[in-house]
């Protein structure tokens, strides 16, 4: 029986939703195509090369634009790639644990980054900063999506009364909790602050390090200085 790569990726990410992660398995999946183990390395030459496939689909669509739209700043722009992401990995199951620790798989995925780096570049950042900004917002948002499906994991576990009572004599606490625990509420507000603070960043850089997208600031060393780029 014939299969194609996207039919074996299609199947793992069927697999996760249904079992997780810690079920998931070549041997598994193999069975579930209806081939042999075997003809899986024809398509993947492990488990973590599966894995890396899996996260860049499931990161992937849809596709997100490579550049802020006409008009939009470009911090909304960056923020929306961030709750792309948030609502990509909170779909599927166990999802943040496949995206972490992930490589870049296609030169599709390369090209895509290299976007976003020159439009945080022309933002004001540096390279090596915007490069930061794209793993610590990706950092966060794998955190904020593993502590959703775990929160979600846990159900209507009924709270210890003590713990309750203790709660109810700390003003700040007692303040927070009649707020009411909403993840996605959460999220956003630590996205805010994030994205507040780049922003914050890069206009401070001057206007004559600001480049238009797709080029150097003018204060970076030439090509042949700079460092390797941090993208395997």
């Amino acid at each position: 029986m014939a299969i194609s790569r996207d039919e074996v990726v299609t199947a793992a990410i069927d697999l996760l939703d249904e079992a997780g992660l810690a079920a998931l398995s070549l041997r598994r999946l193999a069975a579930r195509l209806g081939v042999s183990a075997p003809t899986l390395y024809w398509h993947v030459t492990d488990k973590r090369a599966l894995l890396d496939l899996m996260a860049e689909r499931i990161v992937g669509e849809p596709a997100a634009p490579d550049a802020p739209a006409d008009g939009e700043p470009w911090w909304e722009w960056f923020a929306e790639q961030a709750r792309r992401q948030y609502r990509a990995l909170t779909s599927h199951r166990d999802a943040a644990l496949v995206v972490a620790g992930n490589r870049p798989t296609t030169s599709t995925s390369v090209e895509h980054i290299e976007h976003v780096l020159a439009v945080l570049v022309a933002a004001g950042l540096e390279p090596g900063e915007a490069m930061d900004a794209v793993f610590g917002v990706g950092h966060y948002v794998l955190g904020a999506a593993l502590e959703a499906q775990a929160e979600a994991a846990r159900g209507d576990t009924p709270p210890d009364p003590d713990l309750v009572a203790r709660i109810a004599e700390l003003p700040h606490l007692r303040a927070a909790g009649e707020a009411g625990l909403d993840v996605g509420r959460t999220f956003e507000r630590g996205l805010t602050c994030l994205i507040d603070g780049l922003r914050a960043r890069a206009e401070s850089a001057p206007e004559a390090d600001r480049a238009p997208a797709g080029q150097a600031p003018a204060s970076q060393a030439p090509a042949s200085q700079a460092p390797a780029s941090p993208i395997p």
